[in-house]
């Protein structure tokens, strides 16, 4: 088995015989590494004012992902001071 990072990473070891189980352990790891959707979308053409698109939506998805985890790590962040006391 090799032991270079990507493969380590995408190793999984059956266990008493229990493919079905490896084998979502193994699609679970795929899915989060985007390599799924990276063949689905190979696999036909995309033309580029759709992938353009795409590209867009992905860009902007993150940006408010990123943002909206920075908000609510700052409203569940403890040890904070009360805002409003004695209400």
């Amino acid at each position: 088995m090799a032991n270079h990072l990507r493969f380590v990473g995408r190793t999984v070891m059956v266990q008493n015989g229990n493919v079905e189980a490896a084998y979502g352990v193994l699609n679970r790891i795929l899915a989060q590494d985007g390599v799924a959707e990276a063949v689905r979308r190979c696999r036909y053409y995309e033309k580029p004012s759709r992938a353009r698109r795409r590209r867009a939506f992905e860009a902007c998805r993150r940006v408010y992902s990123g943002e909206m985890a920075r908000r609510i790590a700052f409203v569940a962040r403890s040890g904070r001071q009360d805002p409003w006391l004695g209400c």
